[in-house]
């Protein structure tokens, strides 16, 4: 009996902690300034999956250039980008991202 209550417990714990990865194409930009966060101050990066945005992890807003730069930047403008990570405690840990349009 001890040993089925350990092994139920070890499967729900692994199937609990098993974080599920997006792909997929999302809209990414300044979370301040283009998503209407205001959790933390400053301009930081963020994504918006399912209608929902969260701040990144693992990018910085400047990686991908000037963020006030009139027309391609974060601060500025929405961009679409290839995206790959984890939804973890509200905010997406990024594994990949990737501009996918033409603003450049």
């Amino acid at each position: 009996m001890k040993k089925l209550l350990f092994l139920s417990i070890l499967i729900f714990t692994l199937s609990c902690s098993n974080k599920k990865e997006v792909t997929q194409v999302a809209e990414v930009s300044c979370g301040q300034c283009q998503f209407e966060l205001d959790s933390q101050n400053g301009c930081d990066l963020a994504v918006r999956i399912d209608d929902k945005a969260y701040f990144v992890d693992g990018f910085n807003i400047d990686d991908f250039g000037d963020a006030h730069d009139e027309h391609t930047g974060f601060c500025e403008v929405v961009r679409k980008a290839a995206v790959s990570g984890v939804v973890e405690n509200g905010r997406f840990k990024a594994t990949s991202i990737k501009l996918v349009d033409d603003l450049e």
